[in-house]
């Protein structure tokens, strides 16, 4: 089971690494708008928070394709 937690994390956290880079390197945090309003948060708040959300996208995927992966066989054992 830790094995798999590591197959999914692991591959998530450097995902979300590179989409942070990639994103806040075109994005001001604190020119982000909501509903036409500034957010007044941080940019270290900002960039925590979209740190996070691109992580759970990613563990998203992650385990979505592990499941995938997985024969039917092994899916079944509580292992």
């Amino acid at each position: 089971m830790a094995n798999r937690m590591m197959w999914i994390g692991w591959p998530a956290f450097l995902a979300a690494c590179v989409l942070e880079l990639l994103v806040f390197a075109l994005v001001d945090p604190l020119e982000l708008q909501w509903a036409g309003q500034h957010l007044g948060w941080s940019r270290q708040a900002v960039y925590t928070a979209g740190f996070f959300s691109f992580w759970f996208v990613c563990m998203g995927a992650c385990t979505l394709s592990t499941m995938l992966r997985t024969p039917a066989a092994d899916a079944r054992s509580p292992t």
